[in-house]
C-alpha cells in the first residue's frame, strides 16, 4: 500500500476519509493547515479577541488530533498562514473592491491544498494527497488520462470547486468519499467511533467572521494599510460612494461602495422605483452600479478566462457540454468556443439569470455528463 497524507480539518468528512484510508492498509499521515485569521480586535465589551479561522480553530485542531489518536496515525500542523493571506485573502479583498464576486475556495484548492500541501506531502515520501471532498477521479482506459468526475452524492458533489486541478495534481490525488453519500459518511463515523460523527458543518467562508463581508472588507483595508505602513484613506477603496444608473443612463441615487454589491442583488440598493430593481452590472472604471428589472438579468452569452482543462489537453474546436455558473446552480446545456490566452466564449442554449463576474463557470460532459471538461472565471 501507499503512503498517503490526508488533509484534516476536524470535520466528519476528512475524519472518515482518514479512517477509510487506514482501513485499506495505507500508511496514513494526518496534516492540518494553519491558515490566516484576523488579528485580535477590540469587541463591544472592550475585550480584544482573535477572530479564529473556522478551518483551523482551536476546537477543530482538538477534534482532528482526537481523530488521529483514535486511528493511531501521526498528526501535524502545517503553518501556511502567510501564504494563505497573500494568495487567498488579498485576492478576495481585491476582487470585492473591484466589484467582482470571488469564490476563495477555488483558489485555495488550487494554490494551497494541491500545491503547498501536496508538495509537503511529497517531501514526506507520500505518493498521494487525500481530502474529504465528494468527488471522483479515475483513469480513462483508452488515453491513460486522469478524469475529474462528480461525486456520487449529487447533493454534496464538490467537483465545481476542484475544476482547477491539473493532470499532475490528479495523478497524486485521492478522494475516498467520492462514491459515498453524506448520510453514509455519518454512519461510517459512528461505526469507527469518531467523536465528530454528528459535528455540524459550516458553509461560510472560513476567514470571514459571522459571514460579514462588509465588515471584513472595512477591517482588512485598514489592516493592509497598517502592514504597508500607510494610512488607509477614507473612504476605503471599494467603499467610495458612486452613482446608480438604469441601463439607459437615468440617475437613481448613490451606492455605498462597489464591494457591497453583487450581480442579481435586489435588496439594500437604497433606491425607490415603481418596479423592483436588480444589480445588472458593476462598472469599476466609473465606480457605477447599473440596475434594471429582473428580466434584464437573463443572458445567454459570456466569456470566461483562466480556463483549465483537467485532462491537460486543451480543446481546439467548439464543443458542447453542460455548464454550472455557480456552485449550487443547475447545469445548463451550452456551446463552448475556445479562445486564445486561456479564454472561452460560452453560449447558453437557454438564458440564465445572474451570471456573475468573478464566479466560476464549470463545463461537464462525457457519456453520463459527470466529467469536468473545463472551467474558468466569468469575465
Amino acid at each position: 500500500m501507499s503512503r498517503v497524507v490526508i488533509a484534516m480539518s476536524g470535520g466528519v468528512d476528512s475524519s472518515v476519509a482518514a479512517a477509510l484510508l487506514k482501513e485499506q492498509g495505507h500508511d496514513v499521515i494526518g496534516i492540518m493547515l494553519r491558515l490566516w485569521s484576523e488579528p485580535a480586535a477590540e469587541q463591544d465589551d472592550g475585550v480584544a479577541r482573535v477572530s479564529e479561522n473556522k478551518c483551523c480553530s482551536l476546537e477543530s485542531v482538538y477534534d482532528a488530533k482526537r481523530v488521529a489518536q483514535k486511528l493511531d496515525i501521526p498528526f501535524y500542523l502545517l503553518n501556511v498562514a502567510e501564504k494563505f493571506r497573500e494568495t487567498i485573502v488579498d485576492f478576495f479583498y481585491d476582487e470585492y473592491t473591484a466589484g467582482r464576486t470571488p469564490n476563495p475556495c477555488l483558489r485555495c484548492n488550487r494554490y494551497i491544498r494541491f500545491t503547498e500541501l501536496l508538495g509537503h506531502a511529497q517531501s514526506l515520501g507520500a505518493e498521494y494527497l487525500a481530502t474529504g471532498h465528494y468527488v471522483r477521479v479515475d483513469t480513462d482506459p483508452q488515453t491513460g488520462e486522469r478524469r475529474l468526475r462528480k461525486g456520487a452524492d449529487s447533493l454534496k458533489d464538490q467537483s465545481y470547486v476542484l475544476h482547477t486541478l491539473t493532470q499532475e495534481q490528479l495523478r497524486h490525488a485521492l478522494f475516498p468519499l467520492g462514491e459515498l453519500t453524506k448520510p453514509e459518511v455519518r454512519l461510517l463515523a459512528e461505526k469507527y467511533g469518531l467523536a465528530v460523527a454528528r459535528k455540524p458543518e459550516s458553509q461560510e467562508i472560513c476567514f470571514v467572521a459571522q459571514n460579514d463581508y462588509r465588515g471584513f472588507v472595512k477591517r482588512y483595508a485598514h489592516l493592509r494599510a497598517e502592514q504597508e505602513k500607510e494610512t488607509a484613506a477614507e473612504p476605503i477603496p471599494g467603499q467610495l460612494p458612486g452613482p446608480i444608473y438604469t441601463t439607459d443612463g437615468k440617475y437613481l441615487g448613490e451606492h455605498t461602495g462597489l464591494a457591497f454589491y453583487t450581480v442579481g442583488q435586489r435588496k439594500g440598493l437604497g433606491i425607490t422605483t415603481a418596479e423592483p430593481m436588480h444589480v445588472l452590472a458593476i462598472e469599476a472604471d466609473r465606480n457605477a452600479i447599473i440596475v434594471g428589472p429582473a428580466s434584464a438579468l437573463e443572458k445567454s452569452d459570456f466569456v470566461m478566462h483562466d480556463v483549465n482543462f483537467p485532462r491537460g489537453s486543451v480543446f481546439a474546436d467548439t464543443f458542447t457540454g453542460f455548464v454550472k455558473i455557480r456552485y449550487k446552480a443547475p447545469e445548463m446545456p451550452a456551446v463552448i468556443h475556445p479562445l486564445p490566452q486561456n479564454r472561452a466564449a460560452v453560449h447558453l442554449l437557454q438564458p440564465a439569470r445572474s451570471i456573475t463576474p468573478g464566479q466560476a463557470a464549470v463545463v461537464y460532459g462525457g457519456p453520463d455528463s459527470s466529467e469536468v471538461l473545463c472551467g474558468g472565471l466569468i469575465e
